[in-house]
């Protein structure tokens, strides 16, 4: 059953990557989708924007000035760059502006309104200027991470993308507090392990790679409360609960009869039709 569940929310996903595809690069698409997973729910919507209106091949001609690029859209330059006043971030804010402010006038019309962005309730981890900064990181080795993704093995993917380092952004969490005492990861496992299942896998898929295996041994990376609500529902105090909602599979299984069958409920499951539709099958 969750297998079943697991599978079609793959294959859904899959159908809409192959539908931008169809309009964009694959390379566009997977930048596109990386950039929407790394805006978490908050900022999915601005990091969207900022990568359909900064694409990858434009971003890739200009190496050199596209971190520059990235924060300068997203608004995040003008913003703060006279509040800032802390040694090592204005460095870093100057060594942008230097290549800003050469794109600025004929850009500012597509710069991001302020109040698009969401900062408060966010981790430090996943402030959206460090998520920007992992985002910049990723453009800088593309070609590396665009092969491993054609691989579409989780592992070396994950290695990859939890191992991306930034000079500024992995000591820092936004541009108006002090830097870290350590070196953080960019982008952690939970993050990653999003990015395989939501976009890698999706569009191996479409590559019609067979990842199915690969995907069942996967470890869920964080709980999901919306899996935890379908697992107690469906299982009640069965022991396996705790091992479906462990298990990245049987998370994404439950997500989806979550979607399907518990937010379209509002009995509280007594007219519930999923227990009938496990009875036809």
């Amino acid at each position: 059953m969750l297998e079943g569940a697991a599978t079609f929310r793959l294959q859904h996903k899959a159908n809409r990557l192959r539908q931008r595809i169809e309009g964009h690069t694959r390379d566009e698409v997977l930048f596109q989708a990386v950039a929407e997973a790394l805006g978490y729910k908050q900022n999915r919507l601005a990091f969207t924007l900022l990568a359909q209106r900064l694409p990858l091949s434009f971003l890739r001609k200009r190496q050199d000035d596209a971190e520059a690029l990235l924060f300068g859209i997203a608004g995040f330059l003008d913003v703060l760059s006279s509040d800032v006043q802390r040694k090592s971030a204005r460095s870093y804010l100057n060594s942008l502006w230097h290549r800003w402010w050469k794109h600025r006038a004929a850009f500012s019309r597509l710069i991001l309104p302020g109040k698009l962005w969401k900062m408060s309730g966010v981790r430090p981890l996943n402030h959206p200027h460090r998520r920007l900064g992992a985002l910049a990181a990723l453009v800088t080795e593309w070609k590396r991470f665009a092969t491993l993704t054609h691989a579409a093995e989780a592992a070396p993917v994950m290695r990859f993308v939890t191992g991306l380092r930034h000079s500024f952004w992995s000591c820092h969490y936004n541009l108006a507090v002090a830097g870290a005492s350590s070196s953080r990861a960019l982008i952690g496992s939970s993050r990653a392990a999003d990015i395989v299942v939501n976009v890698i896998y999706p569009l191996a898929v479409n590559d019609d790679r067979d990842v199915w295996n690969d995907y069942k041994k996967l470890r869920a990376q964080v709980s999901s409360q919306a899996a935890r609500i379908a697992a107690a529902r469906l299982f009640a105090d069965d022991p396996r609960q705790r091992k479906f909602t462990r298990s990245l599979m049987g998370q994404q299984g439950l997500l989806q009869i979550y979607e399907d069958f518990c937010l379209r409920d509002s009995s509280d499951c007594a007219n519930c039709p999923f227990p009938e539709q496990l009875r036809s099958w």
